[in-house]
């Protein structure tokens, strides 16, 4: 019979799987209480940082349906549940990893993939999402802004010829011939 307080940690546990954009599975060796609080305070409001029993993880993961985890659940193991942007919490984990060599990252948990050690790491080195988004409006306003100046050109061109035309009309020369051998004047 499965005893309640277990029952009870594995609900909550898939819940948080259930409800995160991502997760990222570490191993604590050797750090204290203060130092995980540290990290619990970088990782914000955005990521619950848990320490939990492995084989409690593996159940709520096979109840929350996700899958890919068991090769990364040994040995003592914490997991950063995040709710938020996954960029900025991978951020602040891999840099309190190479503060705190007691924290290694194992792997994670994203759009429905296990990703490996590497592949955190991978995320951790993105700019955040609103720089990205940022650089992606510059760049859209470039182009635009180029193709405007492509478009008016031809309008520009004329309006210069046509302001040339009158002046050489008012200053009484006759006008140019045209390509096709009529006249230009109207």
């Amino acid at each position: 019979m499965a005893r309640p307080d277990k029952v009870a940690a594995v609900d909550e546990i898939a819940n948080r799987f259930r409800e995160s954009s991502a997760s990222v599975v570490t191993e604590y060796r050797g750090l204290s209480v203060a130092k995980l609080t540290q990290l619990r305070r970088d990782l914000g409001a955005g990521a619950n940082f848990r320490v939990a029993k492995n084989t409690l993880v593996k159940r709520a993961a096979a109840d929350a349906g996700v899958q890919g985890l068991d090769d990364l659940l040994a040995g003592p193991t914490a997991i950063a549940f995040i709710q938020g942007e996954p960029v900025d919490a991978a951020k602040a984990i891999k840099t309190f990893a190479k503060e705190n060599p007691g924290l290694s990252i194992k792997g994670g948990y994203m759009d429905g993939r296990a990703l490996s050690s590497a592949e955190v790491e991978q995320l951790a080195d993105l700019e955040s999402r609103e720089v990205l988004l940022g650089k992606l409006a510059g760049a859209m306003k470039a182009n635009l802004s180029k193709a405007a100046t492509l478009f008016s050109q031809p309008a520009s061109q004329v309006a210069r010829l046509a302001q040339a035309l009158a002046d050489k009309k008012a200053e009484g020369e006759p006008a140019p011939a045209a390509a096709d051998g009529d006249s230009a004047e109207s």
